[in-house]
């Protein structure tokens, strides 16, 4: 791999919607280039689980806003094990919950919390040297300079089964539940799920981890030689 990707910085965002095997690549690739490793989607579930917490209804975007700002929210970059504590609580299997999920797309969605977290990623980006980050406007709002975008995707069927495997929930609800996900973060009017025009776009419907992996490996020494 090209020396400047193991010892300068490097920054690689991941897109993609749900079930596309973001996380685990995502991991993995900033492991195997020894960087560091940015879940942006646990920072809008981990806000996602303070409204809840405090009873606010997440449609409400003025009290969603309010919390969004008052929390102290704490996420580390560690591959091999970061985590996630709102007000100091370990929340790091809370925000993976039903409840949460189902209330994250609306919370994601309010311009004020997207502002905000979007500002704490470039800062923590800024800081890095070499991270891999993952989420939904990351090659499109939040790095647009990065040095590698990629777009993962995979079929509907695929990204249902993977995501009912992880939570251990029925199929169809699951790709019911990934169709509105998708509908709604693709359609919010702030930073909309979408692919950047210079990503790269690989569909891991047919590909194992390491695949992807060793793809994306591949795409940076090609960026490092060059």
């Amino acid at each position: 791999m090209g020396q400047n990707i193991r010892t300068g910085r490097c920054v690689v965002a991941v897109d993609g919607p749900s079930g596309s095997g973001k996380s685990t690549v995502s991991r993995r690739l900033a492991s195997g280039i020894d960087a560091r490793y940015l879940d942006t989607g646990a920072m809008y579930r981990a806000i996602t689980w303070a409204v809840l917490r405090s009873g606010v209804d997440p449609a409400d975007a003025e009290s969603v806003a309010k919390v969004a700002g008052e929390v102290e929210l704490r996420i580390g970059t560690d591959p091999q094990g970061y985590g996630v504590t709102v007000d100091g609580t370990a929340v790091d299997k809370d925000i993976r919950g039903p409840e949460v999920t189902g209330a994250v797309s609306a919370v994601s969605a309010v311009p004020a919390v997207r502002a905000l977290l979007v500002q704490r990623q470039r800062e923590m980006i800024a800081n890095a040297g070499r991270i891999v980050v993952e989420g939904r406007d990351i090659g499109s709002v939040v790095a647009p300079d990065a040095d590698l975008k990629v777009y993962l995707t995979a079929s509907e069927s695929a990204r249902a089964k993977r995501r009912s495997t992880e939570d251990a929930a029925d199929v169809a609800a699951t790709a019911a539940d990934l169709a509105r996900r998708d509908r709604l973060d693709s359609t919010r009017t702030a930073d909309p799920l979408r692919q950047a025009d210079d990503a790269v776009v690989l569909d891991t419907t047919e590909l194992g981890i390491d695949e992807v992996v060793a793809r994306l490996r591949d795409l940076l020494t090609e960026r490092g030689a060059r």
